[in-house]
């Protein structure tokens, strides 16, 4: 763990107000996975885009059971800013940290998406790895909390995907956008 806290408190040295800012900004898109919560409810609402909202919600119904109810209870793994004295930028988080939230909901919803659409799908990686990395600079996770959430949301992710295809549940394959 000593390593995971030297990557943390490194990571604190690139703090300055703007980045402050910005980060702050991406992690609360990952906030209870609103983001692509919110996503996944407005592919469904459009014929054109169903199928896509289905592989989000087929990847976000697991990945929120087995992350969120399951192994964060499971494992009780404290967080890195309970043990160090740090000024956080967010709101001091109740729940434990193993395996991040944020990173979990993201990389299913991302997988989903690129599952369906490959475009739509590197967009929305491209923005779960800066909500990823946002959690390491807040110091609310530790290094392995992301890289074990981003696995168990990319697992998640195409198993929402298989399922969808299997059970015939999409309208369209690979619809652009």
């Amino acid at each position: 763990m000593d390593w995971e806290f030297a990557i943390l408190d490194a990571i604190q040295n690139w703090h300055n107000p703007i980045l402050d800012k910005f980060i702050t900004a991406v992690s609360f898109l990952g906030n209870a996975g609103w983001f692509w919560i919110a996503l996944a409810i407005l592919l469904l609402l459009g014929k054109r885009y169903r199928t896509g909202g289905l592989y989000m919600t087929a990847a976000l119904i697991p990945d929120f059971l087995i992350t969120n109810l399951w192994l964060k209870n499971m494992v009780a793994r404290p967080r890195p800013c309970w043990g160090r004295a740090v000024d956080l930028l967010v709101a001091n988080p109740t729940d434990y940290s193993f395996p991040s939230g944020h990173s979990a909901a993201g990389f299913a919803a991302a997988t989903a998406l690129f599952c369906w659409n490959k475009k739509a799908g590197i967009c929305a990686y491209i923005l779960t790895t800066l909500i990823a990395f946002s959690r390491l600079y807040l110091y609310v996770h530790f290094p392995t909390d992301v890289l074990a959430g981003a696995l168990i949301g990319v697992i998640c992710g195409l198993i929402g995907s298989f399922v969808v295809k299997k059970t015939g549940s999409h309208y369209e394959t690979g619809s652009s956008i």
